[in-house]
């Protein structure tokens, strides 16, 4: 199994839902309005006057045989969405209760 983290401009919360629904990936932790900025380029997401956006990320555990489709899904909405923002990481998962 592997963790999936996912961070994303709030404006992509029902396209990235979508994506785990349509996977069948069911279970997940959303942390909501978190802040952060990338670390190439893009504006920040502070939630200020300044940078008024925010970030919500997820963090899902799912069979390795669903991660690259996951991911490559994640890269085409990143592809078409570039301004607002998305970015994934994954993790073995050694142990899980």
């Amino acid at each position: 199994m592997k963790a999936v983290f996912i961070a994303y401009n709030q404006a992509l919360t029902e396209k990235v839902e979508f994506i785990l629904d349509r996977m069948k990936i069911r279970g997940y932790t959303r942390w909501n309005q978190v802040q952060g900025r990338g670390s190439e380029d893009g504006e920040p997401h502070m939630g200020t006057h300044t940078w008024p956006a925010l970030n919500d990320t997820i963090l899902t555990i799912v069979p390795d045989e669903k991660v690259k489709e996951l991911m490559d899904t994640l890269r085409k909405l990143d592809s078409k969405t570039q301004m607002q923002g998305i970015r994934a990481y994954v993790w073995n998962v050694e142990d899980s209760l």
